[in-house]
């Protein structure tokens, strides 16, 4: 068995399509914040659990933030054509991405004991973002926005034999890397 690595385009893709997610993860982090503090800070006031409440609206607004960002820019070379396939899948990966600041929030507050506003915000901002971030952005990289999902829907794209293929020499062979029979 031999185990080869990626090829060479996909590597040179790798880093700038992590810089673009984390530009508009910045932009989506100013945006949780902005909404969490806000929240925090008046409509929520005096409102139970509104630690809780204002980490999950914030995050839903951030999220649709970053998907507008990561569809359009990050990764818009592999979007789906399916928008609503694409937006449905984004936002189960984002739903359950949402649930690692919720419990760094819930274990510092309740089970920590730390219910200051700063205590809340490293939480949820800091250590609950960066862990959401590597979860994300693997889900986004390889399911959401694959680059294999990209290369496959470009193949279905082109244009197909009237009559079924008649398979001449090995399967092996056609495969991207030659396979193991007809090198």
């Amino acid at each position: 068995m031999t185990i080869e690595n990626p090829p060479a385009a996909r590597k040179a893709r790798l880093l700038p399509q992590l810089i673009k997610f984390g530009a508009v993860g910045a932009v989506g982090f100013v945006v949780n914040l902005a909404v969490f503090n806000g929240l925090m800070l008046t409509v929520l006031s005096g409102v139970p659990h509104k630690t809780l409440i204002a980490t999950a609206i914030a995050t839903l607004v951030a999220i649709g933030t970053n998907w507008v960002g990561n569809r359009y820019w990050a990764f818009s070379k592999n979007r789906q054509a399916n928008t609503a396939r694409e937006g449905a899948e984004f936002l189960i990966v984002s739903l359950a991405g949402m649930a690692i600041p919720l419990l760094c929030v819930w274990v510092s507050h309740y089970l920590l004991g730390y219910t200051s506003l700063l205590a809340d915000n490293i939480a949820n901002n800091v250590v609950g973002l960066a862990l959401g971030m590597v979860f994300r952005f693997g889900f986004y990289r390889w399911w959401v926005f694959s680059p294999d999902r990209a290369d496959r829907r470009a193949k279905r794209g082109a244009a197909r034999p009237a009559e079924p293929a008649v398979l001449t020499g090995s399967t092996l062979a056609a495969s991207p890397d030659g396979g193991l029979v007809g090198d």
